[in-house]
């Protein structure tokens, strides 16, 4: 039951933002850039009894993985401007998500820092 209301309230909330987005793309990438993701997982892992380690865990992910998003939505963003279609400039902002991880990884061991 978890699962069905977890994939109906994220699709009620992706369709909602989406709508305001068309409406108002100012507005609507304001709305995308909150973290309802990450607030919604914790509810949900909340809610399922997940221990409060566990979500401190997932929180630290959520950070560990905001700058290569930012990175992404960057080039993305300087992909289109540059009128690239828009296939190939989500597949060039992944490809530099996935780029910026690994050398954010590899800077993390040279400092022995755990990510």
């Amino acid at each position: 039951m978890y699962t069905f209301v977890k994939i109906l309230s994220s699709a009620a909330i992706i369709g909602i933002v989406t709508e305001v987005a068309r409406r108002f793309p100012t507005y609507g990438g304001i709305i995308a850039a909150l973290p309802l993701v990450s607030i919604l997982s914790i509810i949900w892992l909340t809610v399922q009894s997940e221990s409060s380690e566990h979500i401190q865990r997932f929180t630290v992910g959520v950070l560990v993985g905001l700058p290569a998003t930012m990175v992404m939505l960057f080039v993305i963003y300087m992909a289109m401007k540059s009128s690239i279609h828009i296939v190939f400039a989500i597949g060039l902002g992944v490809v530099s998500w996935v780029l910026f991880l690994g050398i954010q990884k590899a800077i993390a061991g040279v400092f022995h820092i755990s990510i």
